[in-house]
């Protein structure tokens, strides 16, 4: 009796062991005590988001209210659909849509690809001082102020004195006022723009091909694989779903231009090229503190950028099995 007693006990502590495994108290400390120090550094970006991007949006009910700052989001009056149906039938809504539509795919057909190519240029280098070089000169830009860069392009081209317009005039021609026609705007923001990010956003291609296996450049040199082919079958393939992923994260920035720039290039000659979604919210918000009008709009923006990035992601799933979820 005594051994079955025993036995019994030892029985009961194991299954208690067990399911004190299986527990999520347990769980926690485990990954506490394994990954305490990474999940520590992983606060102060949580927090960010928390206060920044998701605390914020309970100011969305301003969109359907009559917003009074005396009243406060509470007490103001609900207008409904007020101020999205306001937006739709004025005569700025569909300019702001065009022009936006019209920068950000002018940006992601010429801009997108030019991180690749620089990456896929930067790994046929072999010269590893001449590789840094180049690297760290085509970063540079990205780290320069907004207002730095967008005062150089004015000076650039300043009809009097840029030096564009400097070559246009040795060359016996008339100087041309860039900022001040329309039709110039997008090409000038689009290349001051892709001048600015292609070095920075080079960084995960290059870093996507360095983790590469030489094991598979190995491979393919014995069966007598050139350069060319290599950079076909194994280089390229391989940077597929890194390409795919970082497609859907720009399809879900279409709409979110750097209206900072865009503020200091554009003037009132230029609007009709140069307005967009976020500068006319800038306008219609800051400027004539119509916040409710300024938050509708901006919803209807974030709505759409919504959509576009989950519709993106399924057609990736089933085109290339790769996606963000």
């Amino acid at each position: 009796m005594l051994v079955d007693a025993k036995t019994e006990i030892e029985k009961n502590d194991v299954t208690t062991y067990a399911v004190n495994r299986n527990s999520l108290s347990y769980r926690l400390k485990k990954i506490i005590k394994n990954d305490g120090d990474l999940y520590l550094m992983l606060i102060p970006a949580l927090l960010f988001y928390i206060i920044f991007h998701y605390l914020p949006m309970a100011g969305l009910l301003i969109a359907f209210k009559e917003y009074s700052p005396w009243k406060g989001i509470a007490a103001s009056d609900w207008v409904g659909f007020k101020y999205f149906v306001e937006f739709f039938q004025s005569p700025y809504a569909w300019r702001v849509i065009r022009n936006t539509l019209t920068i950000s795919l002018s940006s992601l057909i010429l801009g997108f690809p030019m991180p690749i190519i620089l990456a896929l240029l930067l790994n046929e280098l072999r010269g590893k001082t001449f590789k840094k070089s180049v690297q760290t000169i085509s970063y540079i830009p990205h780290f320069i102020s907004t207002v730095v860069i967008v005062g150089m392009v004015i000076n650039f081209l300043n009809p009097d004195t840029g030096i564009l317009n400097t070559i246009i005039k040795e060359f016996g021609f008339e100087p041309n006022y860039f900022l001040t026609n329309p039709n110039y705007f997008v090409s000038i923001y689009v290349l001051m723009e892709i001048w600015r990010q292609t070095g920075y956003n080079s960084i995960i291609y290059i870093s996507a091909i360095t983790s590469i296996s030489e094991d598979l450049y190995e491979a393919a040199t014995v069966d007598g694989a050139n350069r060319w082919k290599q950079f076909v079958h194994i280089t390229l393939p391989s940077l597929v779903p890194t390409i795919v992923i970082m497609l859907l994260v720009r399809l879900g920035s279409i709409l979110n231009i750097g209206y900072e720039a865009i503020i200091l290039l554009y003037n009132p000659s230029t609007y009709e090229r140069a307005d967009i979604i976020s500068t006319y919210v800038y306008r219609t918000g800051i400027m004539e503190s119509r916040f409710d009008y300024a938050t509708a709009i901006g919803l209807i923006n974030s709505v759409v950028a919504c959509i576009l990035v989950i519709f993106a992601n399924k057609m990736s799933n089933k085109l290339t099995e790769t996606g963000l979820w």
